[in-house]
């Protein structure tokens, strides 16, 4: 019987959205498998990881393509960008709390690309008077990365509805990032 990955990885992120420290063998539970079959997958849980990972920066990029980043107000864009990021919120939220992703030389050249496509869109509002400039683009993608991670937690925990992931994103970042005039 042939494994389906795709359905093990989501099955993987499902469990590990909700219980970060869940072992290989309930990993393989949740999937349906057997420890073997999973271990045959991924020779680990940095390989799990990994994978997850990947899942995760392929999520996250068709969330950037899908928001049209350069369509226009940048505030409406950021707006579009949290919409879009919703479904994947959850595995982002648990990728950005594994250390191992972010240690070492061995950096996944797609945490790049995101934050690239991210700052760039903060320039835009910079450049077009929208945000404020004492904020730098790199902060602004990180408190975006830390938001979308804060609400997916949230809403999992039961302490937010999961109607306010959308608007409790924006509110707070744009709220913070809007340029405002001197009195």
């Amino acid at each position: 019987m042939a494994v389906d990955r795709d359905h093990v990885l989501r099955s993987a992120a499902a469990l590990l959205t909700h219980k970060s420290t869940a072992t290989m063998d309930e990993v393989a539970k949740a999937a349906g498998i057997s420890r073997a079959t999973l271990h045959r997958q991924f020779a680990g849980r940095d390989a799990l990881v990994r994978a997850l990972e990947a899942l995760g920066i392929a999520e996250c990029e068709g969330a950037l393509d899908r928001a049209r980043l350069d369509d226009g107000t940048a505030s409406d864009a950021v707006r579009r960008l949290v919409r879009e990021v919703e479904p994947s919120a959850g595995l982002l939220a648990f990728l950005y709390t594994e250390n191992q992703l972010f240690e070492g030389e061995e950096r996944n050249a797609g945490w790049e690309r995101l934050d690239a496509r991210m700052s760039a869109l903060f320039r835009r509002g910079q450049d077009s008077g929208e945000f404020r400039i004492d904020l730098t683009p790199a902060w602004l993608t990180e408190a975006l990365y830390g938001l979308f991670g804060a609400a997916a937690w949230a809403v999992l925990d039961g302490r937010v509805a999961a109607k306010d992931f959308q608007f409790m994103i924006v509110e707070l970042l744009l709220g913070g990032a809007l340029r405002r005039e001197e009195p």
